[in-house]
């Protein structure tokens, strides 16, 4: 009987094709637009997540001032020893990188670019997960003299040297001519919105002796072993500095700790109940949809009353009548669902492109959408069903 019932209903449906189309056309934006919404937005935490794990593996950024960002002044700089220090008196500590920072304009076979100069120790090659495509890094003697020698970016190679292999090669930086003894591998934009390759790296005693003429630290980047205790880590790296910086016990720190994973989970909450609330948003047209199923079938019980009360008259149950009805609404309302779905596929993925995040296929969101469609359909097919189901049959022939 059921697969009868599901016969009469696709046979109904096929009659009015196109009003069967625009009965689930609710359905399918819903559908669809919830499934792009979520895909979409777990595609965005996942590139937020790529790209702060790239800033390096179990980072710390310490950094002078009381609070992180623009005008966090109101404490002094750091010093080469305060690195120096870290790393020889605090444990699970797997690289220190003191870094200092400036900007220049960079000059090789008559080209122009400005970039960002870094001056460090190959160690913030290891809290930053950088990898030497080309070249090699620097030797103990360069960090410790100061030398005129330098690691460049895959945007600084690309902007001055072109084809050209830059190792070997002169770059003068300001008014001093830098060798370079190697090339970075390429990271590309970075958590915001920056190019990570627009760098230039030279050893920190480089950048403070011939540069910038001072020895300051702005920044001292600190990753830690895996398995390390963040929270031990955070506190003997906090207590340490307020020795070195001679702090009294009622006095504020002067300086600030970050911790990336912590950004990085913050970052992908926000990220995913945006996400959840766009999906929100986006299923209040599934509701519409189904609004649009009822109506359509209160007026197909309409039009269709003498055969109802025909039907009933050779002896049809009501609630057969009642499954055909309530069957036919389903079917609408999961076929919009298939619709949907696979609409949401090809736009996911062709967003998705376009946005430069990845495609990440949630079969459960697919699902519970498809099952949420074909919820709808009973919800909002139920009321013109069980109407059809009580007709009195004699009336119902009557009906013109």
């Amino acid at each position: 009987m059921l697969l009868n019932t599901l016969l009469l209903a696709l046979r109904s449906i096929r009659r009015n094709l196109m009003r069967s189309f625009l009965t689930i056309l609710g359905i399918v934006i819903g559908v669809s637009a919830v499934i792009t919404m979520v895909t979409l937005g777990n595609g965005a935490t996942m590139a937020v997540q790529n790209q702060i794990s790239g800033l390096g593996t179990n980072l710390l950024q310490v950094r002078p001032g009381q609070r992180m960002g623009p005008g966090s002044g109101g404490g002094p700089s750091f010093k080469e020893v305060d690195a120096d220090a870290i790393a020889s008196q605090i444990g699970g500590i797997a690289a220190v990188a003191p870094e200092a920072r400036s900007s220049a304009t960079l000059v090789a076979y008559g080209r122009n670019w400005t970039s960002s100069i870094i001056g460090s120790t190959n160690a913030w090659l290891v809290t930053g997960n950088w990898k030497l495509r080309d070249g090699r890094e620097f030797s103990d003697d360069e960090l410790r003299g100061g030398a005129a020698v330098c690691m460049i970016g895959e945007t600084v190679r690309r902007e001055l040297y072109g084809t050209r292999i830059a190792v070997g090669e002169q770059l003068r930086v300001k008014q001093i001519s830098c060798e370079v003894v190697g090339v970075l591998n390429s990271k590309g934009q970075g958590a915001f919105g920056n190019d990570q390759d627009d760098v230039v790296l030279v050893p920190l005693k480089t950048l403070q002796r011939r540069i910038t003429g001072n020895t300051r630290v702005n920044t001292i980047l600190v990753s830690m072993q895996d398995g390390s205790d963040a929270t031990r880590v955070k506190a003997s790296l906090t207590q340490l500095l307020r020795e070195r910086r001679k702090l009294a016990e009622a006095d504020e720190d002067n300086f600030n700790v970050l911790d990336t994973k912590q950004l990085a989970d913050t970052l992908s909450g926000t990220t995913k109940v945006m996400t959840m609330l766009l999906g929100a948003v986006a299923a209040v047209s599934l509701l519409v949809g189904g609004i649009g199923i009822m109506n359509i079938m209160l007026v197909s019980v309409t039009e269709r009353t003498r055969e109802i009360g025909l039907r009933l008259a050779i002896g049809a149950l009501e609630r057969e009548v009642l499954l055909q009805f309530l069957i036919e609404a389903v079917v609408l309302a999961s076929l919009g669902g298939v619709i949907g779905i696979v609409l949401a596929t090809g736009a996911s993925i062709l967003l998705a492109s376009v946005m430069e995040v990845p495609y990440l296929f949630n079969p459960g969101v697919n699902l519970l959408s498809f099952l949420f469609s074909a919820g709808i359909g009973v919800l909002f097919g139920y009321f013109p069903a069980r109407r059809a189901a009580r007709l009195d049959p004699i009336e119902a022939l009557r009906h013109e």
